[in-house]
């Protein structure tokens, strides 16, 4: 059956998260935002292309850092409301320099970044 992105069921602006893991550590490294336009861009070009929320655009990950994410699998939950891409990093993930999003641990009610 061919995959139509309009089939998937987006919030009420349009968009759906979409939790990018890395295909050989299977680390999580980010979560992010794609409308089903972002979601037709990672198929085709295999550059994974979320929607920017802030700046409202689409954003090409590593388009401006280098920071790239190669798309290699794209899997859809079971409400077809949530994505995860299996990707392929160059570099760190996070804005902030660090290889993942989730640095942070909360354990026993304390922060600790790691």
């Amino acid at each position: 059956m061919k995959f139509d992105p309009n089939s998937l069921k987006f919030n009420d602006a349009g968009l759906l998260p979409v939790i990018a893991q890395d295909v050989d550590s299977h680390e999580v490294l980010m979560l992010a935002w794609m409308n089903a336009e972002a979601v037709s861009r990672t198929l085709k070009t295999g550059q994974v292309t979320y929607w920017s929320r802030s700046r409202a655009e689409f954003w090409v990950k590593g388009a401006t850092s280098g920071h790239t994410q190669e798309l290699v699998q794209m899997q859809i939950d079971c409400d077809r409301d949530c994505i995860l891409v299996s990707v392929r990093q160059t570099g760190p993930a996070c804005h902030t320099g660090a290889r993942t999003c989730f640095f942070t641990d909360v354990t026993s009610g304390t922060e600790v970044t790691s």
